[in-house]
């Protein structure tokens, strides 16, 4: 078990609306010190469909999904969303979020303090467990589970996550 920092800052600012929330950054996406790293994980193809020009068939896209981690940040504060995720910092191995021991939530005052957010939205089971036990108190806000965009929530196509996604946040 090791234990990790979170070292990808939120992305955010003062016209962000929506907040979603991850559990804790995978490996990959460590690797590429940004958010949704890993290669199969569908959340910047579900952000595409729902606010982009992207239009999916199960989970074969056409469109324009951003590529770059400017193209990303870019595209997230155009459309109002800010993301971060709940933990700070824990111990896991590797990106199991089953795994997950000893966590220091995030301080998402950061963020609410700055941005009017009106919805917050939990990517997947873990995050919002996480967000209940850490930070609901805290923030006093509910937030909504959504189906996880994880590449282990194979049953879900983006059309489906997409659909899921746009009902309970827009």
């Amino acid at each position: 078990m090791e234990k990790v920092v979170h070292e990808i800052p939120p992305v955010f600012d003062c016209h962000s609306r929506i907040l979603i929330l991850g559990s804790f950054p995978s490996v990959k996406s460590r690797e590429a010190a940004f958010f949704y790293g890993h290669p199969q994980n569908r959340f910047w193809k579900v952000m595409a469909v729902l606010f982009g020009d992207c239009a999916c068939s199960g989970n074969v896209c056409r469109g324009s999904v951003p590529q770059t981690t400017e193209e990303k940040k870019a595209f997230l504060l155009k459309n109002g969303i800010a993301v971060w995720d709940v933990i700070a910092s824990c111990e896991i191995e590797g990106s199991s979020d089953s795994s997950i021991r000893n966590v220091v939530p995030n301080d998402l005052s950061v963020i609410l303090e700055t941005a009017h957010i009106e919805r917050i939205g939990c990517n997947g089971g873990t995050s919002y467990k996480l967000y209940e036990k850490f930070l609901r108190e805290q923030t006093g806000r509910p937030a909504v589970k959504l189906p996880s965009t994880s590449p282990a929530n194979a049953a879900y196509s983006v059309e489906r996550l997409a659909g899921l996604w746009r009902e309970a946040l827009l």
